[in-house]
């Protein structure tokens, strides 16, 4: 898709000059944003992760239509030991990672405040919920058409990135595994986010 097509899914968002043509991208994979308030912010630290979603506190007191959302990116990735700007990933990967992080926001989507409560409580308290939420960040992005770019985003924290193996073993515990990516992939029908 051309870049000048892609701004159509800026509407509402905030967006790092440095990051916006792959996060356009990542939206474009998800019309059913296009209204909704998302700021992607860098951020300097981010608990245990590179990225983040969570609906922002103070836009969770009214109705479920208005909330916003904010996308923490990690500014910095330490790839082999040496810490490069994220911006210079390989852009399927970005595309994959933030397309996981919008993901998230699709599950958002679907639960009154209260129940965002529990998931926020949930997700800082037990590893089984951690794991049944990623999972579903992963199943939305692979129905919404981005599971070559999951798939791409896996192998490289996996096998490319130089990751300590704690960080490698926590990510095989808590993500769908690529076999099961490629499973939903063959099973998704085309056209059928």
């Amino acid at each position: 898709m051309k870049e000048e097509n892609l701004e159509q899914y800026a509407h509402k968002k905030i967006i790092p000059r440095e990051l916006r043509t792959v996060i356009l991208k990542a939206l474009s994979f998800y019309p059913e944003l296009q209204d909704k308030k998302i700021e992607f912010k860098f951020n300097e630290n981010i608990r245990k992760s590179v990225m983040q979603a969570q609906p922002r506190y103070t836009s969770m007191y009214g109705r479920r239509k208005w909330r916003s959302y904010l996308v923490k990116i990690s500014r910095c990735f330490s790839l082999k030991g040496k810490s490069i700007p994220i911006h210079e990933l390989p852009e399927d990967v970005l595309i994959g990672w933030i397309g996981h992080e919008l993901g998230h926001i699709m599950d958002y989507l679907t639960r009154n405040n209260w129940s965002l409560l529990l998931f926020g409580i949930g997700y800082y308290t037990s590893r089984s919920f951690i794991i049944s939420a990623e999972r579903v960040a992963d199943t939305y992005a692979v129905n919404q058409g981005l599971g070559d770019y999951i798939l791409a985003t896996k192998d490289f924290i996996l096998h490319q990135a130089g990751m300590p193996e704690s960080y490698i073993s926590r990510i095989q515990k808590l993500y769908l595994p690529p076999e099961e990516i490629m499973e939903m992939m063959e099973n998704r029908i085309p056209g059928d986010p």
